[in-house]
């Protein structure tokens, strides 16, 4: 299931609690009640989330749910303003306020705020000037007295203090997003924390304070090169300017565009804050293990005083319609695709509720027309749908990559002859009602999750939807008849379209800017305001951990046949996974991964390939066939009244499968078109082909791959055999659910296996060389340039694992952690810096420790410069270590292993050689460590590393001296690190400086 629909699935995800129950006789019925402390709140009858709905006397919308899964909450901070409705000479204002919104305020942040604010009024007047100003050496001088004061003022400012308050809660995720209508503020945060959490997001959304300007700019500026540098991101807002031409959702992304960046205004900032952030446009949203009488007269205490003001949001001229087809072309180095877009109304239109069934009828992943008609007979490369609404608009888009020598031309007619068979009626008559099935079975996977949840009620408020609609939209879609469906889609789509071609060229609309040359801010890390002071005074109820036992946990019982059968009760629903598992892989037989893909497109003496699809659809049931590293994976997923069923028409595929020739022939022909498309993929050559290079040299798995040759050479037959021979081998399987009892019936009727199995074929050993001296290069078209220090450790050792945790949260990772504070709050060289001592998922291999630096070219040489230093020397800062403890151990305490997640954690440590939940040995230990001891770990294993560097990014932009002082420079041909050619030798050519 892609995203896009995931994210439906979350918008409207609480509908009901068992899927069994037929849902078109139920009622829900707005209710008011008052709580035991004279509260009044909303509800729905017989709605599943149990939702009550406050709203305040100052017009703040209170969200509260309950899940008592885990002892922590979900906590959103919702604001109904975003990009749409930044000013037209500002855009990105919004998103840069979200960020400025982390920076404290005249209590959190600052050591003296009254000799602060001074600097800080000199500064925003300066900035007015700056903007004001046309003349560039003028407009240089401007900025360079910004940074003068900017520097001044830092040493008065505490950076990332409120990071590290949420941080000593035990938050998780702790961020924020923007988007058209919407500004977020997200925290996970342990249940017992909630009144020290209120306390912080009262203060923290009561006055803005926009310290740490200039710095933060910077940031966002880096982060608008990534987008810059995201094809995909480009495509889409090609698209939205196509559909939207004279409305913000077109006119303006929510970045903003560089010329407003680099001329910002703190006057239109703080203009835009008091505006929209007002209790009575703003909600807080709390789901998780809470108790509603007790919550919601905390939040009024920490909320109620806000003052309400009027507001309005702005309107915008209704747009001209679509007529005919507008084209959009877009240029980059990866794959070539294509959008085909129609526009629609926005949210809590009947146009929602029909678009969203008819998206389903074309693409639900298995018996969609596009899903049948166009990928499993392999008509193109990939093809799906997805669609989109907010408050104003919304959209249908269907999407596709072209074969090779396929045109995009060629692919937009495949999909629209999609659409023309919804509008002619020609789909299955009961494919209505397995689309409504699907999307209330999704329903309840995404009601067991408390984030889930939160995030649906946070749409409802952003889209002005009362809870009652977004319960009763399947009722609606269950009401629509084929007939509908006909008539609604003719009417709907025709020539009012847009197609964005997204080509493979150079993108001459790039923005390219220089190093402003920002002076390093100061941190104080030694310092803390009077509000942390007391904030940390305040005492919390203990959490105490709890551990897992898994020889109780986990049951085990066998079939007749003797396969064992690991189970864990579902608590929940009638949902049910089912896994055969074989302890072998790509590394034991290469073949058995390109035979599980080959299956997928494969039907039987009786099912056609798109006939058996159909059939997993009608009974609810998705079915998986997968090769990994060292596991193949063979399950059934759905409702366990279907279980028998599902696992009869899965073994039938496994016994019965046809080869086909054709069928395979493409099948080949999609693989290297796949890895076609895979090399002109940023990510996929830096963490893919250059991380393995780096780790493993020529011997790698990435590496072991079958030649054009060998892959053409195969017989279908030959691979059909291959999964009809895994049935012979030693497997076991695991099932979740409520009925393991019918589990192992259905196992019993249906899967039958030899008396005696057979070991498995000796596992492929795969070298990790030793690091330091080199630097691997590869030449790619973008703004902004990557590096990663990659250094070989130890063989895993699991008594490192907790001060590696440790580590990792002081050092590394997160808003608070030393390298971010260092390289992008201080000193402005990055949009994203990380470091971690990465563990091994293996006993036996080694261990890896790991820097990251994204940044545009110019600020690469500084930023690898500043990144060594940390790496040798790490900054001990007592206080923070002490919070990053606090941190830790709280997460532990916090941490609960439940459901499925019980036996998939215990796999994975018994790989690691472990056999019990060891989270109890690190708490422990973490408790009693140190700063000392954690110096010593990084003296043990981090410090003095050797290492090899990979860089990625445009070699016009690359100061290759500076590189050369890292080590010997090796340029790496694309086709050599994926081993798509053969070649006698490596290749190499040292670069020319």
């Amino acid at each position: 299931m892609n995203y896009f629909k995931q994210y439906f699935f979350v918008v409207i995800v609480a509908f009901l609690s068992s899927c069994q129950q037929d849902t078109s006789d139920v009622k829900y019925e707005v209710n008011t009640k008052t709580d035991a402390n004279g509260y009044t709140y909303e509800s729905v009858e017989n709605d599943p989330t149990g939702l009550r709905l406050y709203t305040l006397d100052n017009g703040l919308k209170v969200y509260l749910g309950k899940n008592e899964e885990e002892p922590k909450i979900q906590t959103l901070v919702a604001v109904k303003a975003g990009s749409t409705y930044d000013p037209s000479d500002n855009t990105g204002l919004a998103h840069y306020l979200e960020h400025m919104v982390f920076k404290g305020t005249d209590e959190i942040g600052t050591s003296d705020y009254e000799a602060e604010a001074k600097l800080l009024k000199e500064i925003s007047d300066l900035y007015e000037v700056h903007k004001a100003e046309t003349d560039p050496e003028k407009k240089e001088a401007i900025y360079k007295k910004i940074d003068s004061i900017s520097y001044e003022a830092s040493k008065l400012a505490i950076a990332n203090e409120y990071d590290k308050m949420v941080s000593m809660l035990g938050a998780e995720g702790t961020n924020a997003f923007t988007s058209n209508e919407q500004t977020v503020y997200v925290n996970k945060i342990p249940s017992n924390e909630l009144e020290k959490w209120l306390k912080l997001e009262s203060e923290r959304f009561s006055k803005l304070v926009l310290r740490l300007f200039h710095t933060e700019l910077e940031a966002v500026y880096e982060e608008f090169n990534r987008g810059q540098d995201s094809d995909g991101r480009k495509q889409y807002f090609a698209t939205l300017e196509g559909l939207f031409p004279t409305h913000p959702y077109g006119t303006q992304s929510t970045i903003g565009v560089s010329e407003h960046l680099k001329n910002p205004s703190m006057e239109a900032i703080k203009a835009y804050f008091d505006k929209y952030y007002v209790p009575n446009n703003m909600a807080v949203i709390l789901v998780g293990d809470l108790d509603f009488d007790a919550t919601i007269k905390k939040v009024d205490d920490a909320f109620g005083d806000y003052e309400k003001k009027e507001l309005t949001h702005p309107t915008f001229a209704k747009l001209d319609s679509i007529s005919s087809p507008i084209k959009k072309e877009v240029y980059g180095p990866t794959a070539e695709s294509i959008y085909v877009a129609f526009r629609s109304e926005g949210k809590g239109s009947k146009q929602e509720v029909m678009l969203t069934l008819v998206d389903y009828l074309l693409a639900n992943s298995q018996a969609g027309l596009i899903d049948l008609n166009l990928n499993q007979k392999q008509l193109v490369q990939r093809a799906s749908s997805f669609t989109n609404f907010d408050n104003d608009y919304g959209f249908h888009l269907i999407y596709g990559t072209p074969k090779a020598n396929q045109s995009l031309d060629e692919v937009r007619e495949l999909l629209l002859a999609q659409v023309e068979k919804v509008k002619k009626g020609e789909f299955e008559d009961w494919l209505i009602e397995a689309v409504v099935n699907d999307l209330r079975l999704s329903k309840i996977r995404q009601y067991e999750n408390a984030s889930s949840t939160a995030y649906a009620f946070k749409d409802a408020f952003i889209g002005f939807q009362d809870w009652k609609g977004q319960l009763e939209m399947l009722d609606q879609m269950k009401a629509i008849t084929k007939e509908d469906v006909v008539k609604f889609a003719n009417e709907f789509y025709g020539e009012n379209y847009v197609e964005v071609h997204k080509l493979q060229g150079k993108d001459e609309s790039i923005v390219k800017v220089e190093n402003p040359g920002i002076t390093p801010i100061e941190l104080n890390r030694d310092k803390e305001s009077s509000f942390l002071q007391a904030f940390n005074a305040i005492e919390s109820s203990e959490l105490e951990p709890q551990y897992v036992d898994y020889d109780t946990a986990i049951k085990k019982t066998k079939t007749k046949n003797n396969i064992e059968v690991s189970y864990v009760k579902n608590p929940n629903n009638d949902i049910f996974n089912l896994n055969i598992i074989f302890d072998m892989g790509q590394d034991n037989d290469p073949m058995v991964s390109l035979a599980a893909g080959y299956l997928d497109y494969l039907g039987t003496d009786t099912y056609t390939p798109e006939q058996l699809k159909q059939e997993f659809y009608k009974v609810g049931i998705s079915y998986n066939v997968s090769s990994g590293n060292d596991k193949t994976y063979i399950g059934i997923s759905g409702l366990n009244e279907n279980l028998d069923a599902g696992l009869a028409l899965l073994e039938n595929l496994w016994d019965n499968a046809k080869a086909d020739q054709e069928t395979y022939d493409k099948y080949i022909e999609s693989i290297l078109k796949g890895r076609q498309d895979s090399k002109s993929q940023k990510n996929n050559i830096f963490y893919g082909g250059m991380m393995n290079y780096a780790q493993h040299g020529e011997d790698s798995r990435f590496r072991d791959i079958y030649s054009e040759e060998e892959l053409k050479a195969f017989k279908p037959s030959d691979l059909v055999a291959k999964i009809k021979e895994m049935r012979t081998y030693k497997q076991r399987a695991f099932y979740y659910g409520n009925d393991v009892k019918m589990a192992v019936a259905s196992l019993d009727k249906n899967h039958a296996v030899p008396e005696t199995l057979n070991d498995y074929p000796e596992e492929t050993e795969y070298t990790n060389v030793d690091t330091g001296g080199n630097v691997y290069f590869v030449d790619y078209d973008m703004v902004q340039s990557e590096m990663m220090l990659i250094s070989k450790g130890d063989t895993f050792d699991a008594d490192k694992m907790a001060a590696a945790r440790l580590f990792n949260t002081y050092f590394g990772s997160g808003l608070s952690s030393i390298v971010f504070q260092e390289i992008r709050e201080s000193k402005s060289l990055a949009y994203s810096a990380y470091s971690a001592y990465s563990m091994s998922s293996e006993a036996g291999k080694p261990d890896y420790t790991m820097a990251y630096v994204g940044t545009q070219a110019n600020k690469l040489e500084q930023a690898v410069d500043a990144m060594l230093e940390l790496m040798t020397n790490m900054p001990e800062a007592e206080e923070q270590f002490n919070q990053a403890k606090e941190a830790t151990l709280k997460k532990i305490a916090a941490e609960r292993i439940t459901k499925s997640n019980i036996f998939w954690t215990y796999e994975g440590l018994k790989k690691r050689g472990i056999t019990e939940d060891n989270r109890k040995e690190m708490y422990n230990t973490i408790e009693k460590m140190t700063l000392s001891d954690l110096k010593e770990f990084f003296n043990a294993n981090i410090s003095g590393n050797d290492y090899n560097v990979i860089v990625i990014g445009n070699e016009k932009d690359i100061d290759f001296d500076a590189l050369a002082k890292l080590g010997t420079i090796t340029e790496l041909d694309i086709d050599y690190i994926f081993n798509f050619e053969k070649e006698e030798k490596v290749e190499t050519e040292d670069i020319k400086l």
